[in-house]
């Protein structure tokens, strides 16, 4: 099993970490931890509530300025951002660490407990789950045993990892040989599109010598997981245009032109049988040396069971295997619609037809010129491009009308792999877990960090601390119990340990 080797790393009597890390001491905290994330969980923060995030940057002030920052809410051009801070010793390097604390909205008929907010805990049992009282933990807690909550993964359960690392360093008498400050996104979950300005004018507050990103899921081998770069995105939402209003098939039927006729149409001369975007230029300036594509095969995947995972056959064929594929620029219809289906299926031909895109980045490419490609792309085929409804003139002056909208872009970004901090995290996450890193270059999916890079200039690293398993942005989102142990020891470690 994946976690096997971490259950019995964490039950060993002692975890060397540069210096010893007594059990029970990392496993009273992990309990204490236990209590925090249910506490943090029970405060809603959905993005859309603006005061749902009030009432979580009050509990982060008052955990934060218990271990002794100072904190501030940085206003932004929307929702606010919590900034901590320890005091600044102009001796030592200083490390940012992004996280967020704004969760995905929860719709609770599809989770498997009555309120999503309130923290329950469950073993695993051969079907799957099952519930147990929080009072079953008792003093050897199972790290295999899990919390299902909204936020508790993604990302609540890293900040809560923090700050009881930063108990355990206090406990320990520890000095810190770091400057750590700490920026906690309250709208990362719908694009964080305040960030950029905001980055900008609080450089000063935010400058650091390296940023860690702690979000997103480790490698699903179990393995510590080290990440370089994420991907960017951008999306279009593209609609094809046919009669004025719903018309009877019966009568116009081979005779009103059928936008979801058109959209498919259309959409399928932007892809290949294999998968490959066929807009020309969409894939300029990605090389794939044997160097990097030996970094790429180091990563434990195995991509046929990610495929009977997904319960596909084939692959598309963008790259050779799973992580060349993340190396180039996508094109993916994330939704489709016109008319209406399943039991409301009329017969009419529709009024239009709506594709929804998303693109996502890498840093060779820029998320406007791939949107303006694909424009360019729709214009080949003989549509009229318009930002609005089409009025009745335009209905009558053009044979085919596409209504294009466009999304904001958040950029990719890389750090190269050879970067001083990334190899000090690296030998860090190996010397303290005794086992490889996963290396990954970049990630499939987006975090919004490129606005710290450009503003402040400074590398950038994910370190993931959850397991892959978590459901993030599904129902019944959990976090494993060992992972709070990992996390706790993966921040202590990293806060402990001087760079060379």
């Amino acid at each position: 099993m994946k976690h096997t080797f971490f259950v019995l790393l964490f039950l060993t009597l002692k975890i060397t970490i540069g210096q010893d890390l007594d059990s029970v001491a990392l496993k009273s905290q992990v309990a204490e931890s236990i209590k925090s994330l249910r506490d943090f969980v029970a405060l809603p923060s959905d993005a859309l509530n603006a005061d749902d995030i009030e009432d979580n940057i009050i509990w982060l002030r008052k955990q934060f300025e218990k271990r002794g920052f100072n904190t501030a809410e940085l206003e932004t051009d929307n929702l606010p951002l919590f900034f901590a801070a320890l005091p600044v010793d102009d001796e030592k390097p200083t490390v940012l660490f992004y996280m967020h604390f704004d969760g995905q909205p929860v719709d609770p008929s599809k989770w498997d407990q009555p309120n999503p907010y309130q923290v329950v805990l469950k073993k695993p049992v051969a079907n799957g789950f099952e519930r147990v009282s929080f009072d079953a933990l008792g003093d050897d807690i199972n790290y295999d045993w899990r919390l299902f909550g909204r936020t508790t993964s993604d990302d609540k359960g890293p900040i809560v990892m923090l700050l009881h690392a930063l108990d355990l360093l206090k406990e320990d008498g520890s000095e810190i040989p770091w400057n750590i400050k700490v920026i906690l996104d309250s709208e990362e979950e719908k694009g964080s599109k305040p960030l950029p300005k905001a980055v900008k004018e609080y450089r000063d507050l935010l400058e650091a010598d390296f940023l860690v990103i702690n979000d997103g899921p480790m490698h699903p081998s179990g393995k510590p997981t080290l990440i370089y770069g994420c991907r960017g995105i951008t999306t279009l939402t593209l609609t094809t245009h046919g009669p004025f209003k719903p018309q009877h098939s019966g009568h116009f039927g081979n005779y009103a032109p059928n936008p979801g006729f058109q959209l498919a149409q259309l959409l399928a001369t932007m892809k290949d049988k294999d998968g490959r975007v066929t807009i020309p230029g969409y894939y300029d300036g990605i090389i794939i040396n044997e160097e990097v594509k030996t970094i790429l095969k180091s990563v434990p995947d195995d991509d046929k069971k990610i495929s009977e995972r997904l319960q596909f056959k084939t692959a598309e064929k963008v790259g050779g295997f799973y992580q060349e594929a993340l190396q180039y620029p996508s094109l993916n219809i994330r939704g489709l619609g016109s008319g209406w289906i399943r039991d409301e299926a009329r017969t009419i031909v529709p009024e239009s037809a709506t594709a929804e895109l998303d693109l996502r980045l890498v840093p060779e490419t820029d998320g406007n010129r791939l949107k303006d490609l694909v424009k360019s792309h729709i214009k080949k085929q003989g549509y009229h491009i318009i930002d609005h409804k089409p009025s009745k003139e335009e209905r009558i002056a053009y044979d085919k009308i596409i209504t294009v909208k466009e999304g904001s872009v958040t950029d990719a970004f890389r750090t190269d792999l050879d970067n001083p901090f990334g190899q000090f995290l690296l030998k860090t996450l190996e010397k303290t877990f005794g086992e490889d890193v996963v290396q990954i270059r970049i990630m499939g999916g987006t975090v919004p960090i490129a606005p710290f890079i450009n503003e402040l200039q400074i590398p950038a690293f994910v370190v993931p601390l959850v397991n892959a398993d978590n459901n993030q942005h599904s129902p019944n989102e959990n976090l494993r119990i060992g992972q709070l142990a990992y996390g706790i020891k993966a921040f202590y470690s990293v806060l402990l340990t001087k760079k060379e």
